[in-house]
């Protein structure tokens, strides 16, 4: 399994995944991955073997709900897995996750009407073993009052509405005109994993194509988004397919008119104060869509742009949370766009730095056709 360039090899795998929020199954080593239309139809227990508590959940979902566990107690597959024999029940570790799903699914169905309020996460604060004493305040720790903001002394804070930070946003990159009026995007830039970087080309289109292009020694990675369908596409494997909230995340980044489009993408929306990001003070909006995970949008107070963007792929244990940084911003032909941004999750992050934005570039069709299926040769 270690290749030439494995360091890279693992960085691209994790940037493709991580660009649309859900790593594919496999990616953390739980065996080969499974054909796209076989977890698409079957239930855990039937495409994996020795599924007791998570039965009846949708194949798809095992590989997140797996993620969530590792993030919530800051462990790897290992630390409940025999390496490459996922099915085996030979650690104690796994038999007591067990015990505690079957518990929060208890917790939440006696207390809260069935509604995920507690998880993994609520008690372990990414510890294999729950602390059950509270620390001491060290040196430095603000008191309950700051960390809690004007709640207790009951100042009221003046704050701007979800709309009206909306459209500073939207004049702060150029206004709705400008931003209309862009219709492609050809960018050329670095891709950073801590101290590695290798060379990306991101074309996006309207409406709601992009692709990106990882050029690593091995080969491109690939991540696309044609409007309709998704794929992901690795060094010497064949492209997998992406499904349900991996679609929502990657028509949002494919998004060329995002600023245009943040008004009318919500049922409900409130600004929740305000939070300091580096030495920016931003005001911090929670907005809900129908049928999705929310999304949490930073806007800085002096210039309104945002700063960044949170947003969350549901799992059967919980939300495993995606942040986007944003900076560098500079104009393009009228239009404001960040040059630099910061992808974070639970298990890692990686930069992206723009050296060369061309607006309304020529951008053909054909660089967004889905790669037909490869064939299995035929047996005799």
């Amino acid at each position: 399994m270690i290749r030439k360039h494995a360091w890279l090899t693992g960085a691209v795998t994790f940037f493709v995944v991580f660009e649309i929020a859900i790593n594919g199954a496999g990616a953390q080593g739980h065996g080969s991955s499974p054909a796209p239309e076989a977890t698409a139809s079957k239930k855990a227990e039937e495409q994996y073997k020795n599924i007791q508590v998570l039965k009846g959940m949708p194949a798809d979902q095992l590989i997140p709900a797996m993620q969530f566990i590792s993030a919530s107690l800051g462990v790897e597959c290992q630390f409940c897995h025999v390496q490459d024999e996922f099915d085996k029940d030979d650690k104690k570790p796994k038999l007591i996750a067990r015990k505690m799903m079957t518990m929060m699914f208890a917790i939440n169905k006696d207390n809260f009407d069935g509604h995920r309020e507690v998880t993994c996460y609520s008690c372990h604060r990414g510890n294999p073993k729950p602390q059950e004493t509270p620390p001491v305040a060290a040196e430095g720790v603000a008191p309950l009052a700051a960390l809690t903001g004007n709640e207790e002394s009951g100042k009221p804070i003046a704050e701007p509405s979800a709309a009206q930070l909306f459209e500073k946003y939207l004049q702060a990159v150029g206004g709705a005109a400008a931003v209309d009026r862009i219709t492609s995007r050809a960018m050329k830039g670095t891709i950073t994993f801590g101290d590695r970087n290798v060379p990306i080309d991101i074309y996006a289109k309207d409406p709601e194509k992009r692709i990106s292009f990882t050029h690593t020694p091995d080969g491109d990675s690939v991540t696309a988004f044609n409007g309709q369908e998704g794929w992901l596409g690795f060094p010497g494997r064949p492209a997998r397919e992406m499904r349900g909230q991996e679609l929502d995340a990657a028509a949002m980044d494919a998004d060329l008119h995002f600023a245009a489009h943040l008004a009318n993408m919500f049922n409900d929306v409130k600004v929740r104060g305000a939070e300091k990001i580096g030495d920016a003070d931003t005001y911090v909006v929670v907005g809900r869509r129908e049928d999705k995970p929310p999304l949490r949008l930073y806007f800085d107070k002096n210039s309104g742009l945002l700063m960044r963007l949170v947003r969350y792929a549901q799992s059967p244990l919980g939300l495993l949370p995606t942040q986007i940084d944003y900076a560098d911003y500079r104009e393009a032909d009228g239009v404001k766009i960040p040059f630099r941004w910061t992808l974070a999750r639970t298990n890692g992050r990686f930069t992206i730095q723009l050296s060369e934005v061309k607006e309304n570039a020529p951008v053909d069709d054909a660089k967004f056709a889905k790669p037909a299926p490869e064939q299995k040769n035929a047996t005799k």
